[in-house]
């Protein structure tokens, strides 16, 4: 079922050119805004201008969840004059970027940051949801949507063309009773969904999910994931190449699993070196709060300390003798290098001289250069035709 409608414009007023990605990685070929958020925001401006009419001037009615750096946000706060908009971004940085681009057009207190969480959407009449490409993010929050907002909630999902799928729509009906497609334009398309399921018809709660994977240790590896968490709870397989390799890792008091994901490897670092103590650092929140509960179910919270943070600002120079490495290679949905490179040159501050950045890294990127340069002297430790490991000394 298609739903065609073309409410009122978000105004030509808000200039989206002003808005920045920092602090993730600035390019030619990256805006902080797209298709889908102005197709979004025209999509839903009848909504949205009732919230803003609505006897509480659309304080708290409106919700907005993966909005990359404030697009969304920001261009209902400007055009139709929204207060209270809670928000949920999943990455630090969009947090982050968002702040600093309401600082930059003075619109600082037009919303708030929440979590995945009840309060997020509590009572909600009207979300904005940015599609995110793994259908277990997708089915948590519709999962939360359905639980927790108004009963005649809204939701608008949008995406690009190329990243949505009809199993998109299929989540979606699982927790509401209509789910239709808009019609595409500039290769964008909106979901709305409307009318959530009683509980007795919606499935069961399933999140956080969980696996349990042979490692060579005396128990199985057990991981925990959240629906936003890179590999949920599977053992990526770049991280299984990587996992024998550490035993030759240098000793160290401390070490720290760098975009630490689920855990995997700082919940390994703890089973393996009982004495060790362990920083999982990720900007993720599902990330954190997965790598969180991992440490738990491995019976190594009490060594695992874990950290949302932007690569690893939260600790000094020259701090650190072991930092571990599976770096991404997408920002967001665009394939970037950029964010690798960031990593490794804050992994090579972090480092004391004689410390060591293990990492492990798809062989076609070719990061052996870029490590040289960023963190110190490298060397291949193991290769197989997908994946490079490598150890780098910090000069």
């Amino acid at each position: 079922m298609t739903d065609s409608r073309a409410d009122s414009a978000v105004p030509a007023a808000f200039d989206f050119s002003r808005l920045g990605r920092w602090p993730d990685v600035e390019a030619d070929n990256l805006q902080a805004w797209d298709a889908a958020d102005l197709l979004l925001l025209d999509t839903a401006a009848a909504d949205l201008a009732a919230a803003a009419s609505g006897p509480d001037g659309g304080d708290g009615a409106v919700v907005v969840v993966g909005d990359s750096y404030g697009a969304l946000t920001l261009g209902a706060a400007a055009n139709r004059g929204i207060s209270h908009i809670r928000v949920h971004q999943d990455p630090l940085s969009g947090e982050q970027a968002l702040n600093r681009n309401a600082s930059l057009l003075g619109l600082e207190g037009a919303y708030g940051h929440h979590g995945l969480e009840p309060a997020l959407v509590e009572g909600a009449r009207v979300v904005l949801l940015r599609l995110p490409r793994s259908l277990d993010a997708l089915e948590e929050i519709a999962a939360l949507i359905a639980a927790h907002a108004a009963p005649g909630v809204r939701v608008y999902a949008g995406g690009r063309v190329k990243h949505m799928s009809t199993a998109m729509n299929e989540v979606l009906g699982r927790y509401f009773g209509s789910v239709m497609a808009g019609l595409a334009r500039q290769k964008s398309r909106i979901l709305t969904a409307g009318f959530p399921l009683p509980p007795e018809a919606r499935p069961e709660a399933r999140f956080p999910l969980s696996g349990r994977h042979d490692v060579g240790l005396a128990a199985p590896l057990e991981l925990r994931a959240h629906g936003a968490a890179f590999a949920g709870p599977a053992l990526d397989i770049g991280t299984r190449f990587l996992l024998p390799r550490l035993a030759e890792a240098r000793p160290a008091e401390r070490a720290v699993d760098l975009g630490c994901g689920t855990g995997a490897i700082a919940a390994y670092l703890a089973l393996t070196r009982p004495q060790l103590q362990v920083i999982a650092s990720d900007q993720s929140a599902a990330a954190v709060s997965s790598a969180a509960l991992t440490a738990a179910a491995n019976g190594v919270a009490d060594r695992v300390q874990v950290r949302r943070d932007d690569a690893l600002a939260g600790l000094p120079d020259a701090s650190e003798d072991l930092v571990v490495l599976n770096p991404p290679f997408h920002i967001g949905a665009s394939v970037h290098a950029g964010i690798a490179l960031k990593l490794f040159a804050d992994a090579g501050r972090v480092l004391r001289p004689g410390g060591e950045l293990w990492t492990v890294w798809n062989s076609h990127l070719k990061y052996k250069p870029a490590l040289n340069r960023l963190v110190g002297p490298t060397r291949e430790v193991a290769r197989n035709p997908k994946f490079t490991v490598t150890v780098s000394i910090r000069r």
